[in-house]
């Protein structure tokens, strides 16, 4: 068994390519206002939403369904890196944030 590249949410680049593979109510209550959205069981239908040439910061609610996206992708070619302690780590570090529903971003 492998160990999953990890990187601290803090620590994602700005200019970093961000993919939340979160369900449609969970991106829409709270996200990285320059994710890109691509719910975990739509992943290998969509994967070519996902750019190949460059380094892929994959983020979920808490890292586990992030973890096995960040697998899949590196075990098809990618260069993808989860995002330890996901979504959650993300608003506790203090990321910028934005909402789909008009309320006070927040991890659902």
């Amino acid at each position: 068994m492998h160990q999953t590249p990890e990187i601290d949410a803090a620590s994602v680049p700005e200019d970093g390519f961000l993919l939340d593979v979160r369900e449609d109510v969970e991106w829409n209550a709270g996200h990285a206002p320059h994710a890109v959205h691509v719910p975990l069981g739509q992943l290998a239908a969509r994967v070519s939403d996902v750019p190949q040439d460059r380094d892929v910061y994959v983020v979920c609610r808490s890292g586990g369904r992030s973890a096995q996206a960040t697998d899949a992708l590196n075990d098809a070619g990618w260069r993808a890196t989860n995002v330890a302690g996901g979504m959650k780590a993300w608003e506790m570090s203090g990321r910028a944030m934005t909402s789909e529903n008009g309320n006070d971003p927040q991890v659902a």
